[in-house]
């Protein structure tokens, strides 16, 4: 998770929200990622899909069977589904993501039983970083917003 800490930080000195992604298989990082749809003009280029893209070029496959995706913030609907599809087998996430996280804060949607894949998954892990890391970001945003209208 550290390692995910490290790409979110990534993120955070881009101005793009800070989230973090690596992805391992057999001890051994075989993608990482972090978000990136402001500067790549990319909605999809959320950190766990970087790490999937990033993973499956390098294994020359878009299947990426017994790995591990560590991300620092729950994953959405979509990256969900990527996760689904690339046959990753478990997610281990920070901090949770009450309005669009989809394993811990909406388990309906994972439950929904629509998807041909299951994968485990464990949240909380380094929590309290990975949740300051995007409460500074966002913290950071208010004050620049502050200050642009304070300026003629």
């Amino acid at each position: 998770m550290r390692q995910a800490l490290a790409m979110a930080q990534r993120a955070y000195d881009l101005a793009e929200v800070p989230v973090g992604a690596i992805l391992v298989r057999e001890n051994q990082v075989i993608g990482e990622g972090w978000n990136s749809p402001i500067h790549l003009h990319d909605p999809t280029a959320h950190a766990e899909i970087q790490a999937l893209r990033n993973a499956g070029a390098g294994e020359q496959n878009y299947r990426l069977p017994k790995s591990t995706l560590f991300v620092t913030i729950e994953p959405c609907t979509m990256c969900l589904g990527a996760l689904i599809h690339a046959r990753v087998a478990r997610v281990v996430f920070g901090a949770s993501e009450p309005k669009a996280g989809v394993l811990l804060s909406h388990q309906h949607v994972l439950g929904s039983e629509i998807y041909n894949h299951q994968l485990e998954w464990t949240g909380g892990v380094l929590e309290d970083e990975c949740s300051q890391l995007m409460q500074s970001f966002f913290q950071m945003r208010r004050e620049q917003i502050k200050a642009k209208k304070k300026t003629p």
